[in-house]
């Protein structure tokens, strides 16, 4: 998904969209995030272009649940998977029909089902035996039956980072693969479950399409064998996980390319197809903008210390994930360039953004752009420090609005409650 141009440089200085980022900057303060409504319309209809025409896109609402990016994609026709009933909520707030949310996650709870069920959402994507059985006595108590998927893991190795990989033969996720058929035996039995789909997942920010071809494949043919047992399957919910391309020097995937594989892979099935990409929507379509405090000279390295920290943007430190950065500033085209080491102020070794990076030369005061921090970044971040994550702003062509406030320092200390007993 390109994002050249929705975050392009324009009179020699970085524009989202139409509005300088050097204005907003100066009325929002930094660090801030900063969202295109056209990246995100745009990757949305071209994923929705490569997929059959009938999909359920229903985007992950962990990647990005600020409520106004929900609302956005929502008015797309994007549904929502959620993980929590806070999630489920954000969805609803932003006027996502229920029947357009699927449920997804290990850890449901009782009150997080019948929130679910009132609402009347698509379907639960189960993940283990033990809350299938949950899911029933919620669902039979409210004289209701769960339309429900199984997920199944097909222990197909994607090959991605280890701590997003969800598909192999020894996750929290999913039921095995051995066991799938057992268990959903066992669910056609249970009074209060409807037997809708099947499930897949098997990680996140994959480029390679042959892991998902070969989990579609294993799917596939399960959803023959649940047949032939007797189970009505009119649904494959096939996750998300198809990765961005977050290197300025490296190409994207391709989402024609994915819609192809699809339809080969879902051929003659004669089900409805569910996909929940988070990051593949939203990535692109965001930067986080940060400010350059000091310049500091090291014995061997260069540091570049910005006011963006670990607690806004996890992903680096928590993933070592690679992230571009570029000057807000256009640089002349001969301007030197420097190794840095690009770093925050919060007080872990690990709060780094980039090492070793080759970068225009740079000063104290300097805007710097972290780009396709879109996803994951916002919704992962902590106040670590006692540092108030930075607030979210929204573009639409030339207007823009603060979509989430700078939650200030005296709204953070408000949080805690000192006991009687510490008052005198």
């Amino acid at each position: 998904m390109s994002r050249q141009r929705y975050f392009a440089y324009k009179n020699r200085q970085l524009h989202v969209e139409d509005v300088p980022v050097e204005l907003l900057a100066k009325e929002v303060g930094t660090p801030f995030y900063c969202y295109s409504t056209a990246a995100l319309t745009h990757n949305y209809h071209v994923l929705k272009d490569a997929l059959p025409k009938s999909a359920l896109i229903a985007f992950s609402v962990k990647a990005n649940g600020n409520v106004a990016v929900l609302k956005t994609l929502g008015r797309e026709g994007a549904g929502a998977d959620v993980v929590s009933g806070g999630e489920l909520q954000k969805a609803i707030a932003a006027g996502i029909p229920a029947d357009r949310i699927v449920f997804s996650g290990v850890g449901k709870t009782a009150e997080e089902m019948r929130l679910a069920l009132s609402v009347g959402i698509h379907q639960f994507n189960v993940e283990s035996e033990p809350e299938l059985e949950a899911l029933s006595g919620v669902a039979a108590a409210m004289g209701a039956k769960a339309p429900v998927t199984i997920r199944v893991n097909p222990d197909i190795d994607a090959k991605t980072h280890a701590k997003i990989t969800t598909g192999t033969a020894e996750t929290k996720f999913g039921v095995p693969w051995t066991r799938a058929r057992a268990v959903y035996g066992h669910a056609g039995r249970l009074p209060g479950i409807e037997v809708v789909g099947v499930d897949v997942h098997i990680g996140s920010q994959i480029t390679d399409l042959q892991p998902f071809r070969a989990a579609f494949a294993r799917v596939a043919g399960l959803i023959g064998d649940l047949r032939r047992d007797g189970h009505q399957i009119t649904r494959a919910d096939l996750g998300g996980g198809l990765g961005v391309s977050y290197r300025h020097d490296s190409e994207p995937p391709d989402a024609e390319a994915y819609g192809r594989m699809i339809a080969q892979a879902t051929s003659g099935l004669d089900v409805e197809l569910i996909f929940e990409p988070g990051r593949l929507i939203a990535a692109t379509a965001g930067v986080l903008i940060t400010r350059v405090i000091y310049v500091k000279e090291g014995e061997a390295r260069k540091f570049l210390i910005l006011d963006a920290g670990m607690n806004d943007l996890m992903r680096p430190a928590l993933y070592d994930a690679h992230h571009d950065i570029i000057p807000v500033a256009q640089p002349q085209p001969n301007a030197p360039t420097l190794r840095y080491d690009v770093v925050g102020p919060v007080c872990e070794t690990t709060d780094s953004f980039a090492r070793d990076r080759d970068l225009p030369e740079s000063k104290g005061n300097d805007l710097m752009a972290i780009l396709t921090a879109g996803a994951y970044g916002a919704v992962m971040a902590s106040a670590y420090n006692a540092r108030p994550p930075a607030p979210e702003v929204m573009v639409n062509g030339r207007q823009w609005f603060v979509v989430r406030p700078r939650f200030t320092l005296e709204a953070l200390i408000a949080l805690d409650k000192v006991p009687g007993w510490l008052e005198h």
